[in-house]
């Protein structure tokens, strides 16, 4: 039987024991000694009457009550610490704190290099780091708060996960200056008797550019399928194929590249990307003024 009266800086412990995944991280993050650390956990799994993480290797691994647990732990004590300082207010200035994104390549640049102009000259101290991330990995990262933000086309997640639009953008077709079969524009036979490029980083699969044709019994040649739009960019300034790309990232890659860029003859939705961000942190001032500024860039 559980215990129901409990030291709730108990919690705190469990959450970055399990954040971390090591007693040793954990009493730095928490700037406590590593025995005090050890002894809240023992107190926890009395508690619980479950040993709530066990030693692999290096690695502290959640049990399956500590897993089942997790998501109310943090939502309750993320709430109680917004419930007792409302009006809380992020240093912005004069803060140290790294902050994870989920970013692919074409949100980079979307949002990055403002971003971090912004940031060199408000708050020299934050740091960002971007990493890309599975999709099917996401939401559990967001959860564990190992990642603060993402940004992506519309997922499926759970009520747990937050979202906003941050931009919408139409497709786009990219050929090379020149090209012998577009001296009368891109019409619809062209563009599928053409080879093209798909970028993805997966190794196959239908881009989301094909799901729609196939809705409209359309097929397309794939000669090429690489994982990042500018090098995509590159073989098509060399070769007679046609890469489909969203727009405001063709335009930014083909600047200095010899490349056309051409309207898509066939008609499909444009592209939504979103944020995505967990509802523990809606409150949280740090991730507030953050998601302010990147849903404005």
């Amino acid at each position: 039987m559980i215990n129901t009266r409990i030291d709730l800086n108990l919690f705190q412990v469990f959450i970055t024991i399990y954040n971390e995944g090591n007693l040793t991280r954990a009493s730095e993050a928490l700037h406590l000694t590593q025995p005090a650390v050890s002894h809240s956990l023992a107190r926890l799994r009395a508690a619980f009457d479950d040993p709530l993480f066990v030693r692999r290797g290096t690695r502290m691994e959640p049990t399956s009550l500590a897993r089942n647990i997790i998501d109310d732990v943090r939502y309750s004590i993320a709430t109680l610490q917004s419930t007792l300082q409302p009006q809380s207010v992020y240093d912005y200035a004069n803060s140290t704190r790294t902050f994870q994104l989920c970013l692919r390549d074409n949100t980079e640049a979307a949002c990055l290099p403002e971003l971090m102009a912004f940031l060199e000259k408000n708050a020299p101290g934050v740091r960002i780091v971007s990493q890309r991330v599975e999709r099917k990995r996401i939401e559990s990262l967001l959860t564990s708060g190992k990642l603060d933000f993402a940004m992506d086309v519309f997922i499926p997640f759970s009520d747990t996960i937050r979202h906003q639009k941050f931009k919408q953008d139409r497709f786009v077709v990219v050929a090379r200056k020149g090209h012998p079969l577009l001296d009368d524009g891109l019409g619809t036979d062209t563009y599928l008797a053409s080879k093209h490029i798909l970028v993805s980083t997966r190794a196959e699969g239908t881009g989301f550019e094909d799901f729609e044709f196939s809705r409209m019994g359309l097929t397309r040649q794939i000669a090429l399928r690489c994982q990042h739009y500018f090098v995509a960019c590159q073989a098509v300034q060399n070769t007679d194929y046609l890469l489909t790309m969203p727009e405001s990232y063709a335009l930014l890659l083909n600047r200095r590249l010899s490349n056309e860029i051409h309207r898509l003859p066939i008609g499909i939705a444009p592209i939504d990307i979103y944020l995505y961000w967990h509802n523990e942190i809606e409150k949280d001032a740090a991730n507030c003024w953050l998601r302010e500024i990147l849903l404005d860039s």
